[in-house]
């Protein structure tokens, strides 16, 4: 029996979602390039998109628009389960927990079959998940949640709720871009976990915590995070030649340099960079950005890298974007959540009534062995 270990190549789904082409470095939306989604496009009209196979009208862009922020105010049960949880809980574990009890305050949780109730609980569920990150971090820090505004897009709800400002524009369009550039990518570890729950017929709640236990490990959702944890260990601009050579002698790894689809640089990377760029010069705190970029050059001029075609992927320069607007660290991965709750919905509403998903493992352990009774043992 031919085996195939992680599925590489394996198609297993039809989907009109997207097109990741990792020889060419392509990543398509039902049929729109990310680049032109990224510089014109609010993450609601993506995933507007990524449910229907077209972009909205402007009717159906305001009212998607107001739907998330109203969808967005946190049951005060889940405010209160988030206050008794330990103030050391790991953000994404967090975010788990809560989107699982979430699923007890919606009246239609248990409808797994009606594709359009489907999409209000997503409408839902994306607001809340982006109302229980900022939360969160409020709560850890002593700070009282801040509820969303009724007449704010995601973007800027985000920034309202996690720093109880007004949010500035430059800040709100920022997270839109990476919210944008991270709300779906193909059959991801976490992408198939959920259509793996949803063809149990189990409720889109179960299907997106399952999902953000996937996307918690570091090999998926976590890689932003070692990348950035790897510009703080360089720590300045002139370490960054010693660092890379004591990482390559050691056989230690350049976290967020490679990607496992992409041959090609990742084109989500390339639009992160300039933006990591624009915010360092705004900002006029630049070390981390020229960090990051040494290290790219000192990768480009590596044969390794090289002949392996490994190129900084979306976590690399996203973890510049994010730590430069001042989110903690370990908050990275949940907001990687929150963009990609648009495309784990979007595959969980196509999964609806497909067939369960049971693939065979080969065997290879011990055959014929006899049973020994427990006394002789």
């Amino acid at each position: 029996m031919a085996t195939n270990t992680g599925l590489d190549g394996m198609v297993v789904a039809q989907s009109t979602t997207s097109l990741v082409n990792g020889e060419e470095g392509k990543l398509i939306y039902s049929g729109y390039t990310i680049e032109d989604l990224a510089e014109n496009a609010l993450f609601e009209e993506v995933e507007f998109l990524l449910w229907h196979n077209r972009l909205p009208s402007k009717s159906e862009l305001n009212e998607l628009v107001e739907k998330v922020a109203q969808g967005a105010v946190l049951p005060d049960g889940i405010i209160t389960l988030m206050k008794n949880l330990p103030t050391d809980a790991q953000p994404m574990a967090v975010l788990r927990t809560v989107t699982s009890a979430l699923a007890h305050y919606d009246e239609d949780s248990e409808d797994n079959t009606d594709k359009d109730v489907a999409r209000e609980k997503a409408i839902r569920l994306t607001g809340q998940m982006a109302s229980a990150v900022a939360a969160w971090e409020r709560i850890r820090n002593g700070e009282e949640p801040v509820a969303p505004k009724a007449d704010y897009n995601l973007a800027q709800n985000f920034v309202y709720m996690l720093k109880n400002e007004e949010p500035d524009e430059t800040t709100w369009r920022a997270i839109n871009v990476y919210l944008v550039l991270l709300a779906e990518h193909g059959l991801n570890a976490s992408t198939f976990t959920s259509r793996v729950v949803t063809a149990t017929i189990a409720d889109l709640h179960s299907a997106v915590t399952a999902a953000i236990g996937a996307l918690k490990g570091p090999a998926h959702g976590g890689a932003n995070t070692a990348a950035m944890n790897q510009f703080l260990d360089v720590g300045e601009v002139d370490n960054v030649e010693t660092w890379f050579k004591e990482t390559r002698e050691s056989g230690g790894r350049v976290m967020g340099i490679g990607h496992r689809v992409y041959k090609a640089p990742d084109p989500r990377g390339a639009i992160l960079k300039q933006h990591a760029r624009d915010l360092a010069e705004t900002s006029g705190n630049t070390k981390w950005f020229e960090i990051a970029e040494g290290l790219e050059k000192a990768a480009r001029k590596d044969d390794y890298f090289i002949e392996r075609n490994l190129f900084p992927n979306v976590d690399y320069y996203s973890a510049i974007v994010l730590y430069t607007l001042g989110i903690p660290t370990d908050t990275f991965t949940p907001l990687f959540a929150m963009a990609r709750v648009a495309g784990w919905s979007a595959h969980i509403i196509e999964q609806m009534g497909g067939r369960l998903i049971r693939p065979k493992a080969e065997y290879v352990g011990e055959m014929d062995l006899d049973y020994t009774p427990v006394e002789q043992r």
